[in-house]
């Protein structure tokens, strides 16, 4: 807030596709989708159409005794499109990865296994800021104020493959990940719950990607362990990686699978956890005290289920074929990026880009924001590493002004200039 002082935040008046105006009339390229969730950019009009006429049925019913029509098709849509068959929902990622490591720990309980309530996550992984999910979050910036209130989980190393592209050695990064995961689970198994994995992509460690094989052994490994493997594919998931799961890619089905952000296609507020029979089973008794313990009061809300209806109509396969090509497309738009001297580890999977800065300068992330924004393009930079994640309508002429943005603002931070632009929010 202190910042804000000096340089209030941009005020915006308007969005359409892409692009955000601001109160003096000024267009901003959302080339980050607002935090990765307007999958179809601003004002898509049949996510709105599908909200009003939601409004003119029931805006909202909670879900204890009572029931509404959305929730059921949109329960029923994602097991068509998932394979899991069980939804529980909330409004946001840490909710989701939540209410997951609840019911992990709840579920071995349940099968008289009580000591099982512990919990494995990757270095670098960042799965929410709700007291349980920051237990699960190897980010020391968002839960070193909070130690004193977490229950830390043990981590285990990812694939350490930023900058290899030597196949023999992402082999035997892979190997040696996995072969840190199997120490950990022989020694923890009896006690370990679950997983909890970001497939693909680790976002805010700045974008480090592991490939599908990666996450195959993964599963073998928790299969033969008994442990649940959490797929957290609140960033990754809703076609974000070039097909609908990230899961997918591995052909493997996750025990809890955490969808949010572009479920409602920035919308409105939603995530769900979506799971297999075999857990649900796991709950189904008279007992009350062995039912799954957790309501949100806008749990299922039946606008946001009609938003998030709507956003699954646009994204069915012909869509995800199209943006795989259009991928190519930006690709192509993006090459001076992969060529430029002072970025290196250019990696792109489906509509995410990343790259690296070499000596990046002080407090790099923050200047860059500013003279992108003053150059007319949202962007926030983790630490030292420059990303993209527009939204699905992006077409060439929006990303050749991406590029053109991004080469004047990484210029001007890179050469010190004095800052000129009103500073965006930064968390």
């Amino acid at each position: 807030m202190k910042r804000h002082e000096g340089s209030p935040p941009r005020v915006i008046v308007g969005a359409q596709g892409a692009w955000l105006t601001d109160e003096s009339g000024e267009r901003v390229l959302d080339a980050i989708s607002s935090w990765w969730v307007n999958l179809f950019g601003h004002g898509q009009p049949e996510i709105k159409a599908a909200i009003a006429a939601q409004l003119e049925r029931v805006e909202h019913v909670m879900l204890a005794g009572l029931t509404h029509e959305p929730v059921v098709r949109l329960s029923e849509r994602l097991r068509e499109r998932t394979g899991l068959g069980h939804a529980q929902y909330a409004s946001d990622g840490a909710c989701a990865n939540e209410i997951a490591l609840k019911m992990s720990a709840h579920y071995w309980r349940n099968a008289g296994r009580p000591q099982k309530n512990r919990f494995v996550a990757l270095a670098g992984s960042y799965h929410g800021e709700t007291v349980g999910a920051l237990g699960v979050t190897d980010v020391e910036l968002f839960r070193s104020s909070y130690a004193p209130l977490l229950r830390i989980a043990a981590t285990v190393p990812a694939p350490q493959l930023r900058g290899v592209t030597d196949e023999a050695a992402v082999q035997a990064a892979i190997e040696s990940a996995c072969d840190a995961l199997d120490r950990q689970l022989q020694r923890e198994a009896a006690h370990t719950a679950a997983l909890i994995v970001e497939p693909l992509v680790q976002c805010a460690a700045g974008f480090e990607f592991h490939p599908p094989a990666y996450l195959a052994r993964v599963r073998e490994l928790c299969t033969r362990h008994e442990v649940h493997l959490v797929a957290d594919e609140i960033a990754v998931g809703m076609g974000r990686t070039g097909s609908f799961g990230a899961c997918e890619q591995a052909g493997v089905r996750p025990d809890f699978l955490c969808i949010g952000k572009g479920l409602t296609g920035g919308f409105l507020p939603l995530s769900a956890v979506l799971t297999t029979d075999r857990v649900f089973e796991a709950f189904y008794d008279d007992d009350i005290a062995r039912a799954f313990l957790h309501s949100h009061s806008y749990t299922g809300n039946a606008l946001a289920c009609a938003a998030a209806l709507a956003t699954l109509d646009l994204l069915d396969e012909p869509r995800l074929a199209a943006n795989r090509e259009l991928a190519l497309r930006l690709d192509r738009v993006f090459e001076p990026l992969h060529r430029h001297p002072r970025l290196h580890n250019a990696r792109h999977i489906g509509m995410i880009w990343a790259w690296d800065v070499r000596d990046a300068p002080p407090d790099f992330a923050r200047r860059f924001g500013l003279h992108a924004l003053a150059r007319g393009a949202l962007l926030r930079p983790i630490g030292s590493t420059l990303y993209f994640m527009p939204p699905y309508v992006i077409d060439e002429p929006a990303a050749e002004h991406l590029l053109r943005a991004t080469l004047g603002a990484l210029q001007a931070t890179l050469d010190a200039a004095p800052d000129t632009a009103r500073e965006p929010a930064l968390a």
